[in-house]
């Protein structure tokens, strides 16, 4: 029988080999074989190592293996002390080996020596040997050279882009897996990541960095901005530089140092599926729910590709379908967006390096505010009703081919069904008539032309009516009003002309401008369409905000002075409905697995229970083998797991409903007839069955607050207790404590020397008192007497005795006390007659600062320090002090550190 290690050694064999490894046993070892050959249970001074990696026939790390379910941070240390006990005799990269793999076949952790404090992290799979040789041979790791990078040069850039890119670079040096930066639409979020590529590129050596979009037309915008940034210093553009790439169905090309796609090419590049432009066209927005599909190593894009993702508008692409894509690259993840949701930050760990919200941005002048004019009919606000007996149109909605039908019964709608079920052209063209009467007189005083307007539709359909009534009520031709929509000719075409051109004036659009698409022209947003979700509709909204300069303006609207707000005309109440933000599939987390399943053969349909037994099915199914696949495909006549997800998730759709006579009683069926297979029990106690090979789920999308929160004082007491006993002990024996109790046997002056030997003795055992920790004991404590934070220096040791033995009623950094103690200072030097200079006050403060952190301060230190040879050195203070520098340094000592 295969024994759990046994298992998982095999898979490990099979992780190793697809990444282009080829394993050895210790006998039949030969390390030119293959660029990468891994030797099983090969011996080292503290024991056999599992796994060692060899590339290029000279060893540089190790792979400690154990079984499933073992939890491997703890392993670590193991791997290390491989490292460290290599024999002699073995060719390698170095001593220590360099790299470290923890792997379970489940679960596999990764570490680099070089990189600062060497800290593990998760991978999808192991790195190819061709990468750890390209990383041997460079001497240095990405996340080495991070740490490292040159200041940012501010010229050419907002305050709030160099916020942005300042908190990124700071976040990444300090190896945070994810960042996030808010910044609202219109101040430039694509120009700031160009920036930060290209320093990421020239100075911290990245070999590749993706940037995702979320739909086609954004990366064709994306590459554009790139192909015409210039990098401050270089004269050259960006592509001059680097390759950049928008991805296509040819796949990657390896020279290419920015890759710019839609999150569903790298997904089908992965899976090797097709996918069509039009596939690329819809965004996030638009789809329902869908459960999330698998993905597996591919050789030809492994997880090393990327160095760092840059996700635009990443509230859309990090949950459902698309969130494994960002988990399979080994690459620190950067988000950019002007809305961020609980789910967004919960994904980024709370990371929020940098904001810049709507307001402060209209503050700033970067964007414009926005006035809202709402318009309310008749028909809008209560719907309609059409007598029987008259002859109605109705319109096929895939060929649009009309036919008349005499109504037996009345016709009866609400404003919900406007548009939907029901098409009313006397409702948009009094909309758009009270739009036209308005212009001048209300809405844009003294002009005569029609501003930049875009209308949002609720489908195709609604685009292509609003388009001919737009026509007709202006009076214009087909040049006029246009729809930039998915179904358009030449979209792109019609959009780069309503950007720069005089016509059109009126675009109507559904979704493929609704986000991220840059038209600074646009003046007057018209909404003939309800939208539930509050991140979308702020998105939608931003296409209005982004301001122009009044000679760009009036090249497409002559008669515009300048833009200094946007009108959001509201026909259907969206500034007034209620928004939500998009929900997690999981809306039931309390409610076991076993349970929703009972309350769905009991009965229950509600749209929680329904949402909530499609996530945890699609989460099981990626868990099971094949053959437990088989299992429930026999016992649900050919459906998956995943398949029941799926059909779960449309009979969640709203638009599947919408279009029916009553929506709520169709999304009631809908639901219903997707529940139908979980009727049989035989099916239910398979899935608990299989459920039941236990797991851990980890919620990283939601945010969490703190509630409470309290350390134990006992603790602290204990402490404190600890370190009074200490005092009492040691204050014979340790020449500072002698200084600060004011012992007989005391010399005259504390030195850092001194501290250094009490700081050494408090952390010697038995005692083990670390000054941090102290100081936090007191704040549980007497939190009334603390002052500040520690300044995590040697002298914080001083205000720890001084506060422990009653000599000062407060705890606070030295430096808190000493500038007290310097004014004093000053104030008796005064009255004795010596005032001093500006120049001898910056050094006096400087000699002070350097007393807080260190104590005292040797003469040879005056020259030898940065912070005083800046000032000219010992030369310039004996300059400064003429005759009285000695007296003055033992003087000011003496005041401050007594």
């Amino acid at each position: 029988m295969v024994t759990p290690e046994q298992r998982a050694r095999d898979l490990i064999d099979q992780q190793l080999i697809a990444a282009g490894w080829i394993i050895q046993d210790r006998d039949q070892l030969e390390r030119r074989a293959s660029l990468g050959v891994a030797v099983r249970e090969y011996p080292l001074s503290s024991g056999p190592a599992d796994y060692l990696l060899l590339v290029d026939g000279k060893a540089c790390g190790v792979v400690e293996a154990k079984k499933e379910g073992f939890t491997l941070s703890g392993v670590a240390d193991q791997a290390t002390g491989y490292n460290a006990g290599a024999p002699n005799a073995l060719a390698s990269w170095g001593m220590p080996l360099r790299f470290d793999y923890e792997a379970s076949g489940s679960e596999l952790l990764f570490s680099d020596r070089i990189d600062p404090d060497q800290r593990s992290r998760q991978l999808f799979a192991f790195h190819r040997p061709e990468t750890l040789l390209e990383w041997l041979k460079s001497e240095s790791s990405i996340r080495a050279r991070l740490p490292e990078m040159p200041e940012l040069p501010r010229d050419g850039l907002r305050e709030c882009q160099v916020e942005a890119i300042e908190g990124i670079e700071h976040s990444l040096a300090q190896g945070q897996p994810r960042s996030l930066v808010q910044m609202a639409t219109g101040a430039g979020k694509t120009f700031t990541a160009a920036t930060l590529s290209y320093r990421l590129l020239a100075h911290a050596k990245a070999h590749r960095i993706l940037f995702l979009v979320d739909r086609n037309n954004l990366g064709k915008q994306t590459l554009k901005e790139f192909q015409t940034y210039r990098p401050p210093g270089t004269g050259r553009l960006f592509t001059e530089l680097y390759n950049v790439q928008r991805l296509g169905t040819a796949g990657l090309d390896a020279p290419n140092k920015v890759v710019i796609a839609t999150i569903q090419r790298i997904f089908s590049q992965l899976t090797g599926t097709e996918l069509t432009e039009e596939d690329e066209e819809h965004s996030e927005f638009e789809r329902p729910h869908a459960p999330t599909r698998i993905i597996a190593y591919n050789p030809a894009l492994p997880p090393e590709t990327f160095d760092f993702i840059i996700v635009d508008e990443c509230h859309r692409s990090i949950y459902g379908s698309w969130r494994q894509v960002l988990d399979y690259f080994d690459a620190q993840i950067i988000g950019l967006t002007a809305t961020p949701s609980p789910m967004t930050m919960g994904f980024f760990q709370q990371n929020l390096v940098s904001e810049y919200p709507y307001e402060r941005s209209v503050a700033d002048g970067v964007n414009v505010p926005f006035e809202i004019y709402r318009i309310r009919t008749q028909i809008g606000e209560h719907g309609g009703r059409v007598p029987a007996g008259y002859s109605v149109p109705r319109r096929d909605r895939h060929t649009r081919r009309q036919r008349y039908e005499q109504l037996d019964d009345d016709l009866v709608y609400a404003g919900s069904d406007l548009d939907r079920s029901v098409v009313v052209p006397n409702q948009i063209r009094t909309v758009l008539e009270t739009y036209r009467d308005t212009l001048a007189t209300e809405l844009f005083p003294g002009r005569a032309e029609v501003p930049k307007t875009l209308i949002f539709a609720k489908d195709d359909h609604h685009a292509e009516e609003i388009v001919m009534i737009a026509r007709e009520v202006f009076g214009k031709g087909n040049d006029f009003a246009k729809k930039i929509t998915y179904a358009a000719t030449e979209p792109e075409k019609i959009l780069a002309q309503f950007r720069t051109e005089y016509l059109p004036r009126i675009a109507v659009t559904v979704d493929m401008i609704a986000t991220g698409t840059d038209v600074k022209p646009i003046e007057v947003l018209i909404f003939l369409r309800d939208v539930r979700s509050a991140i979308y509709f702020e998105q939608m909204r931003g296409r209005g905000v982004r301001s122009i300069n009044a000679t760009d303006l009036a090249r497409v609207t002559p008669d515009a002075p300048a833009k200094d707000r946007f009108v959001l005309i509201d026909a259907v109440g969206v500034t007034e409905s209620d928004k939500t933000i998009v929900q997690p599939l999981e809306r039931k987390r309390t409610v076991s697995f076993e349970k929703l399943l009972e309350n769905v053969a009991v009965g229950a349909t509600d749209e929680d229970t329904v949402s909530s037994l499609a996530h945890r099915l699609a989460a099981l199914d990626r868990k099971l083998t094949p053959e437990d696949r088989q299992r429930v495909a026999e016992a649900t006549h050919g459906l998956t797991p995943a398949d029941l997800a799926g059909r779960l998730v449309d009979a969640l759709d709203y638009d599947r409903a919408s279009f029916a006579t009553d929506p709520a009683a169709e999304s009631q069926r809908l639901r219903e007839e997707a529940l139908i297979p979980f009727d049989k029990p035989a099916l239910r106690n398979l899935l608990i069955e299989l459920k039941r090979a236990s797991e851990v789920v980890i919620d990283d999308l939601s945010s969490d607050v703190v509630i409470s929160s309290a350390f134990d004082p006992a603790a602290a007491e204990r402490l404190t207790s600890s370190f009074r006993t200490f005092l009492d002990a040691q204050q014979d024996e340790i020449a500072a404590l002698q200084i600060l109790l004011g012992r007989p046997a005391a010399q005259a002056r504390l030195t850092y020397a001194g501290l250094d030997e009490l700081r050494t003795a408090m952390l010697r055992p038995p005692w083990l008192l670390q000054p941090l920790e102290l100081w936090s004991a007191y704040r549980r404590l007497q939190g009334d007497k603390v002052r500040g934070n520690p300044a995590k220096a040697l002298t914080d040791i001083v205000s720890l005795v001084r506060f422990a033995t009653g000599q000062a009623e407060t705890l606070a950094p030295l430096s808190s006390d000493m500038a007290g103690r310097f004014n004093l200072w000053l104030g008796r030097e005064k009255q004795a007659g010596r005032e001093y200079s500006q120049a001898q006050l910056g050094w006096l403060e400087a000699i002070r600062d350097h007393l807080a952190a260190n104590i005292e301060l040797p003469l040879r230190d005056l020259q030898d320090l940065p912070q005083f040879e800046r000032r000219g050195g010992i030369i310039a203070a004996r300059a400064t002090f003429p005759g009285r520098l000695d007296v003055v340094v033992d003087e000011l000592t003496t005041a401050l550190v007594a």
